[in-house]
C-alpha cells in the first residue's frame, strides 16, 4: 500500500510564500515587500537584510545548508552556484551562519561562460544576477542536500540581458501598461495592472535507464539517431488516455508530491498518443512564475525518473515515426480586479471590449507572424512542426465557428446582430444527462487557437523554455494595444471610433484566421496565396528578430536593444551548429564502433553458414542472397559514413557562424539521413542477438 499524504498539507511547504513572510517579517517590512511586488521599485537595504535573515532562518529550519541565485541563461535551461550559509567561526570556535540582504539581492556569476552572442568575451567575465521579488524563493531537495533557490534575472556588466527572464519581465510591464489604456477606455478605473497568465502543458517520454545507457545517441543527443520502426507503434490509438502503467504511475505520484511541495499546481496527468509518452498540465499562473515553474517541472521530471530506474526524455522527437512532444502554451490576460480580457461572455457579438481585444490580437499575430514562429523555434522542434502531428510551421489563428461568424458579420455588414449557439448534446441514453455543448469545436492542427477564454500557442517545443514565446506574445499584443489606444484616446466619438477600428483591424488581418485542417497540403498553397510566411526551420527564422520591424517593436517598449537582438540571432546559429555537430559525431561514433562491427560479425556468420550448407551438399541460395543483401547495405552504410565524416570535418572548420549553421542544415543533416537509412534497414535483417543497441520496441514498450 502506497504512503498516504495530504495535498493541502504539503502544498507549498518548500516555498517561501507571502504567508510565510507575513508570519516572519515585521509589519513595515512586509508592507514594503508587498508594495515592491505590486508597484515595482527597490527594497531598502535595511528591509532586504530583514527579509534575508527571515528567509535564511526558514530555510535552515528545513535543513538547508546552501543558497543559490537560480537563473535562466540563454542555454534554455537553468543555472545555479551554491554558497553555504557558513560564516567565520566566533572566538569560541562555534560555527555561525549568515545571509545578508546584499547576498539576497545580487550575485556575480561568470558572464563569459554562458552564451552571449558576442556581448561578453572570455576576458570580460563579470555578470550580475538580481532577485526577482515577484517569484517566491524555494527549497530544492536533492543529493546535494537542501538548497535555498532564489529566482533571479541575469545581465552583463554593461547592462545587457543575458537571460530569458529579464526580457519576459520587461514584456509583462509593457503589456500591462498598454492593456490598461484599453480597459480605461471602457471605464475600468479600478484596475492597476493587467497580468499575463500562462498554463504550459508539458509532454515527455520515459525510458528504462538500463536501455538508455546502452544508447549513445540518447545520452548525448537526447534522441535516437538510428532506429527502425517497432512492429507496433501508435496506430492502434490505445495508449492515449489509456491505463497508466504501475511503474509510470509510481513516478507520477512522486513527481506530483515533489511539485506540490514547491507550489507547482500540477493538475492533470495522462498517457499521450505515442507509446511511453505522457503529459503533465498545471493550473494557470502569472507568466514569470509559470516560466519558473515549468523549468522546475522539467528538472524535477528528470530527477524523479532516475529514482525510479528511468530517464525522462524532453526532446521534441526522441523517436522517428511516432508523435513527438510539445508544450502547449495557454495564454490569457486579466486585470488585477478580475476581468479576463479574453472572455467573450455569452454574447461575444455584443462584448465590444472583447471584440477590440480580439481585433488587436489578430493584428498582432498577422503583423508579427514571423516573430511568433521564431519564438517557438529550437533544433528539436524542426523535426516536429508540420510533421502531421504538431501545428504546421505556418502561423494562423483558429477562432471557431462562433467567433469567425461574428468576425465575418462585422467585416461584411459593420455589425454583428447574431451569435451561433452551441445547442444541446443529446446522448440518447436515459441514464446519461443531456448537456449544453460548446458553440465551437477544437482544432488540434492550429498553431494559435482560441479555446474559450484564452489562446493556446501549440507550437512550443517540449524541451524549450516558455519565456521566449511569452515575451514575444506580450510584446506584439502590447504594440497592437498601444497603436489602438493612441487613436482611440484622441477620438471625438469614442463609440464610433472603436467600432470603426474593430472593423478596420479585422478586415485588414482576416487572412490570419483559418479554421480548417492545418495538416493539409491545400492549406500550404492557400497560405502562400494569402501571403502568410512559411518558415520551415529554426535558422531560417533566426533573422526575423533583427529586422527593422522587430527592432522597432522591441526597442519601443524597452524589451530588447538592437544589440541584444543581434546577440540572440548569433546564439541561434551557434546553438544549431553545435547541436547538429554533436548529433553527427554521435552517429559517426555509433556507426563506426557499434553498428558496422556488429554487421561485419553477422556477415561472417552468414558466410560460414553458406559454406557449411554447401559442404553439406544442400542448396544455399537463400543464405547467399541474404549475405549479398547485407553486404550491399553494409557497403552503402560505409560509403555514407565516409561522406558524413568528410562533411562534418568541413563544417567544423567554418568561421562564419551563420554560413556554418546553414551548411549543417543543408549538407551535414542530409548526410546524417543518408547514413541512417541503410543502418535502419540492416536492423530489420541482422540477428537480434548481434544488433548492438536496444531497438524501438524495447525502448518504448519495456517500461
Amino acid at each position: 500500500m502506497s504512503e498516504v499524504f495530504n495535498v493541502e498539507e504539503i502544498f507549498g511547504q518548500n516555498l517561501f510564500t507571502l504567508d510565510k513572510m507575513k508570519e516572519r517579517l515585521p509589519k513595515n517590512v512586509y508592507k514594503e515587500v508587498v508594495k515592491v511586488m505590486d508597484q515595482g521599485g527597490e527594497l531598502s537595504m535595511d528591509a532586504a537584510n530583514v527579509v534575508a535573515k527571515a528567509m535564511k532562518d526558514w530555510a535552515v529550519e528545513h535543513g538547508a545548508t546552501h543558497f543559490t541565485h537560480w537563473f535562466q541563461p540563454l542555454t534554455g535551461i537553468t543555472a545555479e552556484k551554491h554558497d553555504s550559509f557558513v560564516a567565520h567561526p566566533d572566538e569560541s570556535g562555534k560555527m555561525l551562519t549568515e545571509f545578508s540582504g546584499k547576498e539576497l539581492i545580487k550575485g556575480e556569476p561568470d558572464a563569459s561562460s554562458f552564451p552571449s552572442g558576442g556581448l561578453r568575451a572570455t576576458f570580460e567575465a563579470r555578470g550580475y544576477t538580481a532577485w526577482d521579488i515577484t517569484s517566491p524563493a524555494f527549497l530544492k531537495e536533492s543529493a546535494c542536500g537542501t538548497i535555498l533557490c532564489i529566482p533571479t534575472a541575469f545581465c552583463s556588466y554593461t547592462g545587457e540581458a543575458l537571460d530569458k527572464k529579464t526580457p519576459l519581465l520587461r514584456s509583462m510591464e509593457a503589456l500591462s501598461q498598454q492593456a490598461l489604456r484599453i480597459v480605461r477606455l471602457f471605464g475600468n478605473t479600478e484596475a492597476t495592472k493587467v497580468v499575463a497568465s500562462v498554463g504550459p502543458e508539458q509532454e515527455y517520454f520515459l525510458v528504462d535507464e538500463k536501455l538508455f545507457m546502452k544508447r549513445t545517441d540518447l545520452m548525448f543527443a537526447g534522441r535516437t539517431l538510428f532506429g527502425a520502426p517497432a512492429p507496433k507503434g501508435q496506430e492502434m490509438e490505445d495508449h492515449y488516455f489509456g491505463v497508466i502503467r504501475e511503474r509510470v504511475g509510481a513516478f507520477m505520484k512522486d513527481l506530483n508530491e515533489e511539485l506540490w511541495k514547491l507550489g507547482v499546481t500540477a493538475k492533470t496527468q495522462h498517457n499521450e498518443v505515442a507509446p511511453a509518452q505522457h503529459e503533465l498540465a498545471p493550473i494557470y499562473e502569472t507568466a514569470n512564475i509559470a516560466v519558473d515553474h515549468n523549468q522546475i517541472v522539467m528538472e524535477t521530471m528528470k530527477r524523479v525518473a532516475v529514482h525510479h530506474g528511468m530517464r525522462c526524455l524532453l526532446h521534441e522527437k526522441p523517436y522517428a515515426g511516432v508523435n513527438g512532444s510539445g508544450k502547449h502554451n495557454n495564454w490569457s490576460i486579466t486585470t488585477d480586479n478580475g476581468v479576463n480580457l479574453l472572455d467573450p461572455g455569452d454574447t461575444p457579438n455584443e462584448n465590444v471590449q472583447f471584440l477590440l481585444v480580439l481585433a488587436c490580437i489578430m493584428k498582432a499575430v498577422d503583423t508579427h507572424a514571423d516573430l511568433l514562429r521564431q519564438s517557438a523555434s529550437d533544433v528539436g522542434n524542426d523535426h516536429r512542426l508540420g510533421a502531421n502531428e504538431a501545428p504546421p510551421a505556418i502561423i494562423s489563428i483558429f477562432l471557431g465557428e462562433q467567433l469567425e461568424d461574428v468576425v465575418n458579420q462585422l467585416i461584411e455588414t459593420g455589425s454583428a446582430t447574431s451569435v451561433k449557439e452551441g445547442g444541446k448534446l443529446l446522448t440518447g441514453v436515459s441514464t446519461l444527462p443531456d448537456f449544453q455543448k460548446d458553440a465551437t469545436d477544437r482544432n488540434r492542427t492550429s498553431p494559435f487557437a482560441f479555446t474559450g477564454n484564452k489562446f493556446e500557442f501549440r507550437m512550443v517545443g517540449s524541451s524549450d523554455s516558455i519565456a521566449s514565446p511569452n515575451t514575444t506574445l506580450n510584446a506584439i499584443v502590447a504594440e497592437a494595444f498601444c497603436e489602438a489606444a493612441d487613436r482611440l484616446e484622441k477620438a471625438d466619438n469614442l463609440e464610433m471610433a472603436i467600432h470603426d477600428l474593430i472593423k478596420e483591424y479585422m478586415t485588414e488581418h482576416r487572412r490570419i484566421i483559418f479554421n480548417g485542417n492545418g495538416y493539409a497540403d491545400e492549406w500550404v498553397a492557400e497560405a502562400e496565396k494569402r501571403g502568410l510566411p512559411n518558415i520551415k526551420s529554426m535558422i531560417e527564422a533566426a533573422s526575423t528578430i533583427t529586422t527593422d520591424k522587430a527592432v522597432k517593436l522591441f526597442e519601443k517598449f524597452g524589451i530588447f536593444t538592437k544589440v541584444e537582438l543581434e546577440s540572440r540571432e548569433e546564439i541561434i546559429y551557434e546553438t544549431y551548429a553545435k547541436t547538429i555537430n554533436i548529433e553527427a559525431l554521435t552517429m559517426i561514433d555509433m556507426a563506426g564502433k557499434q553498428i558496422i562491427p556488429a554487421v561485419v560479425k553477422y556477415t561472417k556468420a552468414l558466410a560460414d553458414t553458406v559454406n557449411s550448407v554447401k559442404e553439406a551438399g544442400a542448396d544455399a541460395v537463400m543464405q547467399t542472397e541474404l549475405l549479398k543483401t547485407v553486404s550491399e547495405k553494409l557497403a552503402e552504410m560505409q560509403k555514407a559514413l565516409d561522406k558524413l565524416k568528410e562533411l562534418e570535418a568541413q563544417a567544423s572548420k567554418m568561421d562564419d557562424v551563420k554560413a556554418q549553421a546553414f551548411f549543417y542544415k543543408d549538407s551535414v543533416k542530409v548526410a546524417m539521413g543518408e547514413l541512417r537509412k541503410p543502418a535502419d534497414e540492416l536492423e530489420m535483417i541482422v540477428d537480434k542477438n548481434i544488433w548492438p543497441i536496444p531497438t524501438y520496441g524495447e525502448l518504448m514498450f519495456e517500461i
